[in-house]
């Protein structure tokens, strides 16, 4: 009996251990092809996210299904600014790795790998973990996009998603006038029938880093948590249709004191592609700690598509934008930015893309504009 037993015993930890094992593996593996993304990264993102994830890529069955999906772009540019650096470059690599965790809670990477004069920069974009409770309420906590401007949760860094370009000068990635980035808690869900299709988004969280075109990727840098809501609706008997708003609030590190910040924002969007139509505005204003004076500066754009129904790989687009600031703005400074641009995107296949685009820009203390010629060639695999 007393052998038995111990026969058994010994089935039982060989079993376990070849458990280990199996678990082991696929650990390595899950990280190895995470380490793979990172270091040379693509970037996915349909255009579809309120918290920048996506229910598609969490299985139903809690099984451990991985997804995976990269961007990346090739670019030319030829400006008549001498100061400019033209000519061509490689863009983007930015990959995305989605996971189920289990029933109910999945995971969502982004990460990026950008070629500068100096090297190759690796950024985590974004990093989510996510739990659906229902269609109701969803929470989730990581890196985020910041939910408060439409274009920056609707096409993130795979520029093969957006039809221009560029990102509008607002929402630009490693700009300042809105915040990109956004590292706390995040709660979302639907609050109607589909009739209306209306959502939130109610998230906080750090704040704006000291350099303020990044997020508090480490930590806060004061003890002072942004937060942030976000109401949109996407009406069933108008397929592609989004209009919403949004508030964010941050003490914007400046100094000693920091600024008080509050943005406000309204966008409509129209994507049926015949036509598309994008329009946002913001409002940010900061408090001069110093004068307990308020300023207002107001930055928007808006962008204007069409694919031909009878040649629909060909899409012309146009998009026009402006921001401005007092000069005595204790964040910004003075800002008169004043951009146009015109372009045609030709897709090669499914999967490719080719652009070309105009752009004249004027910006503040110039005397005359710049003239820009931008060619890219986008694509996701």
């Amino acid at each position: 009996m007393t052998g038995v037993r111990a026969e058994a015993e010994l089935q039982s930890h060989i079993q376990l251990d070849n458990w280990f094992r199996e678990v082991g593996v696929r650990v390595v593996v899950c990280l190895g092809i995470l380490l793979v993304v990172c270091t040379v990264p693509g970037a996915v993102a349909a255009q579809d996210a309120p918290a920048s994830m996506h229910d598609e890529h969490a299985s139903a069955g809690g099984s451990a299904a991985i997804h995976l999906q990269g961007f990346m772009d090739l670019d030319y540019v030829q400006t008549d600014d001498h100061k400019a650096v033209d000519g061509f470059s490689l863009g983007q690599f930015v990959g995305h790795l989605s996971a189920s965790l289990g029933k109910k809670v999945s995971f969502f990477a982004e990460t990026s790998f950008s070629a500068q004069q100096t090297g190759f920069t690796v950024e985590v974009e974004r990093a989510i973990v996510r739990y659906d409770y229902n269609d109701h309420f969803k929470i989730s906590l990581g890196k985020y996009h910041t939910p408060i401007n439409y274009w920056n949760i609707a096409y993130h860094h795979g520029l093969w998603l957006q039809t221009s370009v560029a990102r509008p000068e607002m929402i630009k990635v490693g700009g300042t006038f809105e915040p990109v980035h956004f590292v706390g808690l995040l709660a979302e869900g639907s609050i109607s029938s589909p009739t209306l299709g209306l959502n939130y988004n109610v998230g906080v969280g750090n704040g704006r880093s000291t350099l303020i075109g990044r997020a508090g990727d480490a930590g806060d840098v004061n003890r002072n948590r942004a937060w942030l809501a976000r109401l949109y609706s996407r009406p069933a008997a108008t397929p592609g249709l989004e209009f919403g708003g949004s508030v964010y609030h941050d003490l914007v590190p400046n100094g000693g004191s920091g600024v008080p910040e509050l943005i406000t924002s309204a966008y409509v969007a129209l994507t049926s592609e015949t036509p598309e139509v994008i329009g946002e505005f913001a409002d940010v204003r900061h408090q001069d700690p110093k004068t307990l004076l308020d300023y207002h500066s107001k930055a928007g754009y808006v962008q204007v598509a069409y694919r031909f129904a009878q040649a629909p790989r060909w899409k012309p687009y146009a998009r026009i934008e402006k921001l401005t600031a007092d000069i005595a703005e204790p964040v910004f400074g003075g800002l008169d930015t004043r951009i146009a641009s015109s372009g045609l995107r030709f897709e090669l296949t499914d999967q490719a893309a080719v652009k070309a685009e105009y752009r004249w820009s004027r910006r503040f203390g110039d005397t005359r504009g710049v003239n820009a010629v931008y060619l890219q060639t986008a694509f996701t695999f």
